[in-house]
C-alpha cells in the first residue's frame, strides 16, 4: 500500500499526485502476547486462553491477548476492592490528583506511540489518532486531575463520597479516549476501576496499563482485563461492582439495564445514535459540506454521534449534494498509517459485513446509492464513502445505525419539518445545525431531542462538556461536572 499514489482531479483538469507519507512504526513496542493487568501486575488468565487482535488494514496479527473468564473478573474486582478500602479512598484527594496528572503527562510523552498503535489496531487514519484521540485522552486526565481535591466546591451543600468499585466496558471506535473518558473521573472521585476494552481493539488499553505502572499508581486501583462479551457480562453481574459504565450498542445497553434492574448498582449507558445534520438555505454551504464530510466520512462513520442523516432545505439541496459528491471524490481511502489518508480501514470483517449488508438493503429498498470512485487495497477491510438519496423515513438506512461511512440524505421545506424529521428516530445522542442565523440555531437546538447539538460544526469534544443521549441513546452523562456526579454519592 505504501507504493500506491492517490490522485485528485481539480476543476481545471490538472491532476496532482500525493507521494506516500507513511508514519514510522520504529518507535513503538508491542509484545507478542498480553496478559491481564490485575493488582498492578500482568498475570495470565486462569483458563490459559488467548485470542488474536488483527490489523484491519492488512489482516495481519498484531498480538495475542488474554481471554478473561469469570474467575479472572472476580480476581480483578477483589483487587479493586482491596485498593479502594485500604489505599485509594483513604488517600488525600490532592494526592489522588497528582497520580492522575502523572498519567496525563506520560500519555503526552508517549503520544506518538499511542497514536500509531491506535491506528494499527483500530484502522483509523493516523491523522485522527494523532490529532484527536490521543490529545483528548490526555486532556481528560488533566481535567479530572484538577477536580480531585475540589469536589466540595463542585457540589456545594453536598457531601460527595465515592461509590466504590466501577466496572467499565468500552467500545472499539475510540479505544484510548473511551478509557480516559471513564477512568479519569472515576479515579478523581476516589473510586477504583475494572476496565474491559473491546476485543478487537485492546492494545492501547494494555499500553495504558504500562503507563499506570510507570505512574506508580497503587496496585489494584486500575485493573484492565481483556475478553469478549462474556467477560463484560461477568463484570456487570459481579456483586462486588458498585457502578457500571458502558459505551456500546443499544441492544447490549438494554441487556445491562435489565441485568442491574432491582439492585443498587448505579449505571451510565452511552449507546447508539442516528444523528441528524440539518443544513438550512442560509448556511455557509462550503463550510457545511466540509462539516458533513468530517461528521461521517473522516472517522469511517465509526462514531455513535456521527451525522449519518443529512437534512437539507430543498432550495439548496441540489447544490449541497453536488458539492458533497465532488468532495467525496477527493477523499483518499487507504493505509491508515499514511498521513494523506482520509478514510482508513473498517474495524473488523464482521463490521464490514454489516455495512455491506446495509448497502445492499438500501438499494433493494429503492434508494439511489452513490459511492466515490477509486480503488481500495486488496488486503484489509474497506468501504468507500457512500451516500443514499431518494430515501424516506421508512428506509432502514435512514432509521438504523450502520456505523460506517454511509450517509442518508433527505430534504425539507420548513424549520418545523426539519425538526420533525430530526426527531423521528428512537435515538437522541447528537445533532447539528448549519445556518447563518443565531436565533435559528437556538430555536432548532431547543426543539431537537438529543443530548448534544453542534452549531456550524460537528464532532467537537472537550473534557469540560457533558456528553450523553436521550431516548435509546443512553442514560446519564459523561464529561464535565456531570461526569463527576456519575461516580459519587451526593448527600
Amino acid at each position: 500500500m505504501s507504493n500506491v499514489k492517490h490522485a485528485i482531479k481539480l476543476n481545471y483538469d490538472t491532476e496532482w499526485e500525493y507521494a506516500p507519507a507513511p508514519e514510522s512504526t520504529d518507535h513503538i513496542s508491542l509484545k507478542d502476547r498480553y496478559d491481564l493487568f490485575i493488582g498492578g501486575e500482568f498475570v495470565a488468565p486462569k483458563s490459559g486462553v488467548y485470542f488474536d487482535t488483527i490489523n484491519p488494514a492488512n489482516e495481519k496479527i498484531l498480538a495475542s491477548v488474554a481471554q478473561a473468564g469469570a474467575a479472572d473478573v472476580d480476581r480483578a474486582v477483589k483487587a479493586a476492592r482491596g485498593a479502594y478500602e485500604n489505599v485509594w479512598s483513604k488517600m488525600k484527594p490532592a494526592e489522588r490528583g497528582k497520580f492522575i496528572y502523572r498519567i496525563a503527562r506520560i500519555i503526552q510523552e508517549r503520544a506518538r506511540e499511542f497514536a500509531v498503535i491506535e491506528s494499527m489496531d483500530g484502522g483509523k487514519p493516523i491523522r485522527e489518532s494523532r490529532d484527536v484521540d490521543v490529545p483528548l485522552a490526555a486532556a481528560h486526565f488533566f481535567y479530572y486531575a484538577g477536580w480531585a481535591d475540589k469536589l466540595d466546591y463542585a457540589f456545594p451543600h453536598k457531601t460527595p463520597k465515592p461509590l466504590g468499585v466501577a466496572g467499565q466496558i468500552i467500545p472499539w471506535n475510540f479505544p484510548l479516549l473511551m478509557a480516559a473518558w471513564k477512568i479519569a473521573p472515576a479515579l478523581a472521585c476516589g473510586n477504583t476501576v475494572v476496565l474491559k476494552p473491546a476485543e478487537t481493539t485492546p492494545l492501547t488499553a494494555m499500553k495504558l496499563a504500562e503507563v499506570i505502572q510507570a505512574a506508580d499508581l497503587p496496585p489494584g486501583v486500575v485493573n484492565i482485563i481483556t475478553g469478549d462479551g462474556s467477560t463484560g457480562a461477568s463484570i456487570v453481574d459481579h456483586d462486588g461492582i458498585d457502578k457500571i459504565a458502558f459505551t456500546g450498542s443499544t441492544d447490549v445497553g438494554k441487556i445491562i439495564q435489565r441485568a442491574v434492574a432491582g439492585g443498587d448498582k448505579k449505571y451510565t449507558l452511552e449507546l447508539g445514535g442516528k444523528a441528524a445534520n440539518i443544513i438550512f438555505d442560509d448556511a455557509p454551504i462550503d463550510q457545511a459540506v466540509e462539516g458533513v464530510v468530517n461528521a461521517i466520512f473522516f472517522n469511517q462513520g465509526h462514531v455513535c454521534c456521527a451525522g449519518s442523516r443529512l437534512l437539507v432545505q430543498e432550495s439548496v439541496a441540489e447544490e449541497v449534494v453536488t458539492k458533497l459528491k465532488e468532495r467525496m471524490q477527493t477523499l483518499i481511502v487507504g493505509d491508515p498509517m499514511d498521513k494523506n489518508t482520509d478514510i482508513g480501514a473498517i474495524n473488523s470483517a464482521a463490521q464490514l459485513e454489516r455495512i455491506n449488508a446495509y448497502l445492499e438493503l438500501g438499494q433493494k429498498e429503492g434508494a439511489a446509492m452513490y459511492q466515490a470512485g477509486g480503488k481500495t487495497p486488496k488486503k484489509g477491510y474497506w468501504c468507500r464513502p457512500t451516500l443514499f438519496t431518494d430515501v424516506s423515513q421508512s428506509h432502514r438506512v435512514v432509521r438504523e445505525e450502520i456505523f460506517g461511512p454511509v450517509l442518508a440524505i433527505q430534504t425539507f421545506r420548513t424549520l418545523d419539518e426539519a425538526v420533525t424529521k430530526a426527531n423521528n428516530t428512537q435515538y437522541g445522542l447528537s445533532g447539528g445545525v448549519w445556518t447563518d442565523k443565531g436565533a435559528k440555531i437556538f430555536k432548532v437546538g431547543q426543539k431537537i431531542r438529543a443530548g448534544v447539538i453542534w452549531a456550524n460544526t460537528f464532532n467537537k469534544f472537550d473534557p469540560t462538556s457533558p456528553f450523553g443521549g436521550y431516548k435509546e441513546s443512553g442514560v446519564g452523562r459523561e464529561g464535565g461536572l456531570h461526569g463527576l456526579s456519575a461516580y459519587l454519592n451526593l448527600h
